[in-house]
């Protein structure tokens, strides 16, 4: 005999579905922090990125499974539901301690190579593993309040409807309120508060809300149509259900990488695209739990939303490549940020809501088709949610998994959307071709539908050029002459090269390196700088970011340098962007005396055992999502102790495509570390452009005749070319590009945010002026506090005369 509930009042539902909102809200606040928190410890490569989200959801698909086969239907539902939300807020609680605990026996453990991989794995599986196996199992739990009658199938989809509505919140406040304005404790905090909220609310409820395990043959009639039959076996639409899941992510993973390109890839960005996608399932889950209440056949029903799905992915693919970046949008125009983002939650519907709306309707229509069989109405309700969500996630983890390390690297995005549109048709087929020979008057229809989903998967067309170049600035810049343009593991990265031979690398719809002459002049200054720092010449050089190769090119011809280690995110740049450059980079990428290492730069430098002379570094801007933690005072921190005695740590600074506040925070965070660092600007047509940070662990005077001595003797010959191909003759040209330090810009850094590991604040701040054209009025403001500083340069007076006017000439200052 089953043992089931009897019918329920209905009036505790609208309650029910309110502690799922909640629910909902306090998950998507962990997911945001958590993966954040770990990717300062792991890494924030695709790998690492798997690993996590990997993990995340395989604890919801365990979790799904696990809580019918360990918690008995005669537990009052509520009051299971109650004890697994307070559980959860307790692991969330802990989490805040545990995270850096376990990250630091990570750090102290790893040691690169395959078993990293393994390393990562399992301290993901420390940490995420208990809270989300009683997140999965929340829904399932829950189910149980409610039969497997065509009412109560509505419900769960409501239920499932509304802990998606409520992750839209928790995405949003996480992501435009919480993260901004606090740091990951306070943000974990509201989380477990609303955890325990729920707990609370969900246990009263449960003294008033009548539940009784006992035979529940009664009540209404299970959903009718061909699913009743009893020789039908639902495999199918668990595989549905499944390739449902794979397609839902993995369209989100592709159109996430090809809108962020033209939003800009800002953590706000990622916030709208995510926000935008759960609202589609929300509503569509709100119109498959109306269709599964009123249909004949759920089934049926299923199988038609599955093919459906080929086509608003087609669509989405359309929108995204061929239509949306196209729109005539000036980011620059906007008075403010919050204006920009309005359009870009425009755009994101524009091309993700259909597609949303129907997986998200598919959910509980794969319940109710599965409820419908004759014998199901009397099994435990929880049992059939959590099969059909077990099956919807474990799709979900694949489809996430091959789009991001598979299908985009090895087909493209492009690629990546054919694969999904036929598994859409593949899905539909799965669920309608059987029911087709009692329905012969429907093949016609079908087999036509199917021929147009395999054209519209043939008609899918690469993404242009001009996206992964200029990304929001496409509409200004129309279509490049582009040399290369590659999707990589990582990052969507192209050459370009203008009419006047200037050549252009491109990482994620921005420059990031090029050889136009202000470009080239910074990434020579940085290379050489960084090496004329230490006296007695580098021996050994850390260069975070390949970019172009031309700062790395520039360390390696020094006469000394006997290995250089650069650590780069994306295969793809060292490995093709570096022939386009050869010549500027000294074909650095093929010398003997370099290491490419493949990871990324925050994660190789907590776990290296090596330490350097000298380490620079040329990050992605930082309003970026996640280049952040490559300007925190712990990263910092973590490069000095990677310094050998006497080492120099060099730090690129963008003034343009920022504001005054990011900036100083950025100067401010680096002289915490480093509190006698000194800044050297590199200027372009007269206007500020950007710095260089300079830290050295022995504050030495430099002495102006022994580096004009240096790079004149016969083994420097090669460096004082390199620099005067840029513009730096002497070096005085070099020396009088000096803007301040520690000392003296303590008046002008006063108040900055400090970005640190537990807040991230700069890309957040960052993110609010990246349209911001003010490299000019920031850099007069910094040199408002510049004097020159006797004690820091030495040399023969006839040196220092000319050295002392040029610097303080320099560019006027209002």
């Amino acid at each position: 005999m089953s043992l089931s509930n009897t019918t329920p009042s209905n009036r505790y539902l609208p309650v029910m579905l309110l502690l799922f909102v909640g629910s909902g809200c306090a998950a998507l606040i962990y997911e945001i922090v958590w993966f954040q928190i770990l990717q300062l410890v792991i890494g924030a490569s695709a790998v690492s990125l798997a690993v996590l989200l990997g993990t995340f959801m395989g604890g919801m698909f365990a979790g799904s499974l696990l809580l019918t086969r360990f918690v008995s239907p005669a537990q009052h539902p509520l009051r299971v539901y109650a004890k697994l939300e307070l559980i959860v807020g307790i692991c969330g609680a802990l989490l805040i301690v545990l995270m850096p605990l376990v990250g630091r026996i990570y750090t102290a453990m790893d040691g690169g190579g395959p078993a990293s991989i393994v390393l990562r794995a399992l301290a993901s599986a420390i940490l995420l593993l208990p809270p989300t196996v009683l997140m999965g199992a929340t829904l399932p739990a829950i189910s149980r309040y409610v039969q497997a009658t065509p009412s109560g199938i509505a419900w769960l989809g409501f239920f499932y409807g509304g802990n998606i509505f409520g992750a839209v919140i928790g995405c949003l406040l996480a992501g435009f309120y919480l993260l901004r304005v606090f740091d990951f404790t306070t943000a974990s905090l509201v989380a477990v508060a609303l955890n325990v909220i729920v707990a609370g609310a969900s246990f009263v409820l449960s003294q008033r809300a009548p539940y009784t395990a006992s035979d529940s043959g009664k009540g209404e009639s299970a959903v009718t149509g061909e699913a009743s039959s009893p020789r039908w076996q639902p495999h199918a639409i668990y595989i549905a259900i499944a390739l449902s899941g794979l397609t839902a992510l993995g369209a989100e993973v592709v159109w996430t990488r090809l809108l962020s390109l033209l939003f800009g890839a800002t953590t706000y960005a990622f916030s709208i695209i995510l926000a935008v996608f759960l609202i589609g399932l929300g509503i569509g889950s709100a119109i498959g739990s109306n269709l599964a209440r009123n249909t004949a056949n759920a089934r049926a029903t299923l199988g038609w939303v599955q093919l459906l799905l080929a086509f608003t992915t087609a669509y989405g693919a359309w929108m995204t490549a061929q239509q949306i970046p196209w729109w005539p949008v000036n980011p620059a125009l906007a008075p403010s940020a919050w204006f920009n983002f309005q359009i870009d939650l425009a755009r994101a519907v524009f091309a993700m809501l259909p597609g949303a709306v129907l997986w998200g309707a598919s959910f509980p229509l794969a319940v109710a088709a599965v409820s419908g069989r004759g014998n199901e109405v009397h099994a435990d309700t929880g049992a059939i949610v959590g099969r059909v969500y077990a099956a919807n996630t474990l799709g979900a983890i694949g489809g996430s998994l091959l789009a991001g390390l598979v299908f985009v690297p090895l087909i493209g995005t492009h690629g990546a959307e054919r694969v999904l549109i036929i598994a859409s048709a593949a899905s539909g087929a799965i669920v309608l071709l059987p029911m087709l020979r009692s329905r012969p008057s429907s093949i016609g229809l079908c087999t036509l539908l199917f021929a147009g989903a395999l054209w519209a998967a043939v008609s899918v067309r690469p993404v242009p050029a001009a996206l992964v170049a200029w990304g929001r600035m496409i509409s200004w810049f129309g279509e490049p002459h582009a040399l290369y343009v590659g999707e990589g593991l990582n990052s969507s990265i192209a050459v370009t090269e203008e009419a006047n031979g200037w050549r252009n690398f491109h990482v994620s719809g921005k420059v990031e390196a090029s050889t136009e002459p202000q470009d080239m002049r910074l990434q020579r200054l940085l290379g050489h700088l960084t090496a004329l720092m230490d006296e007695k010449g580098p021996k050994s050089a850390l260069v975070v970011g390949f970019g172009a190769g031309v700062t790395a090119g520039a360390i390696s011809i020094h006469p000394t340098l006997e290995r250089m280690v650069i650590c780069e995110l994306e295969p793809l740049i060292p490995k093709v962007v570096s022939t386009y450059f050869s010549e500027a980079n000294y074909d650095v990428a093929a010398n003997p005396k370099v290491q490419i290492v493949y990871d990324d730069a925050r994660h190789y430098m907590l776990t290296t055992r090596g330490k350097f002379d000298v380490i620079t570094s040329d990050p992605i801007h930082p309003w970026v999502k996640g280049a952040a933690t490559l300007y925190t005072r712990e990263y910092f921190e973590h490069v000095k102790e990677r310094l050998n005695p006497g080492g120099v740590v060099t730090q690129w600074v963008p003034l343009y495509e920022t504001t005054e506040d990011v900036v100083r925070s950025e100067i401010a965070t680096f002289l915490e570390v480093f509190p006698n660092g000194t800044i050297w600007r590199n200027d372009a047509r007269n206007g500020g452009y950007d710095v260089v940070l300079v830290g050295r662990l022995e504050e030495t005077p430099i002495d102006v005749d022994a580096w004009q001595a240096k790079i004149d003797s016969p083994e420097y010959e090669a460096v004082k070319a390199s620099l005067a191909d840029v513009g730096y003759a002497t070096i005085l040209d070099v020396l009088k590009t000096y803007s301040g330090r520690g000392k003296d810009l303590g008046p002008w850094v006063a108040g900055a945010e400090i970005n640190t590991d537990k807040n991230l604040r700069l890309q957040y701040l960052a993110a609010f002026g990246f349209n911001n054209n003010l490299g000019t009025q920031i850099r007069d403001s910094m040199l408002r506090y510049r004097t020159f500083p006797e004690d820091l340069f030495t040399g023969q007076e006839s040196s220092l005369d000319p050295l002392r006017t040029a610097m303080m000439a320099g560019p006027a200052v209002p």
